[in-house]
């Protein structure tokens, strides 16, 4: 059988193999890593850019930004201000898909495998 990682088995298909179950899960954790640098990327950037902040203060107020903790530096200008504003909800939305796809294999693997079981009980 050829390793079918690019996409969700049908619940009518075998649940893939344990091994293969962890190289899919090892794919969707590297996309949603690349997810969250690229976010914390435009962070710094914008933190920087328009609210003048050392790249380590940038950094910080990314990730606080990114994971809802809340800013610690204060927005002096207007620009910086929307800025930071555009990020929050902009990082609300990809924390939420981030979230989705780390735990998509895992979810989608338990309910196959409890629809197999429902099946296996009716015949």
């Amino acid at each position: 059988m050829q390793l079918k990682l690019d996409r969700l088995e049908h619940k009518r298909e075998k649940v893939i193999s344990f091994p293969d179950f962890l190289i899919r899960q090892l794919r969707y954790l590297l996309f949603a890593l690349f997810l969250i640098s690229f976010s914390v990327g435009i962070g710094v950037f914008g933190y920087c850019y328009f609210a003048q902040l050392a790249i380590i203060d940038g950094f910080h107020m990314a990730c606080l930004i990114l994971t809802g903790m809340g800013p610690v530096a204060e927005m002096k200008t207007n620009e910086a201000k929307i800025f930071s504003s555009l990020y929050a909800l902009y990082s609300g939305v990809a924390f939420l898909g981030i979230t989705a796809i780390t735990f998509a294999p895992i979810i989608h693997r338990l309910l196959h495998k409890l629809h197999i079981e429902r099946d296996n009980t009716t015949d």
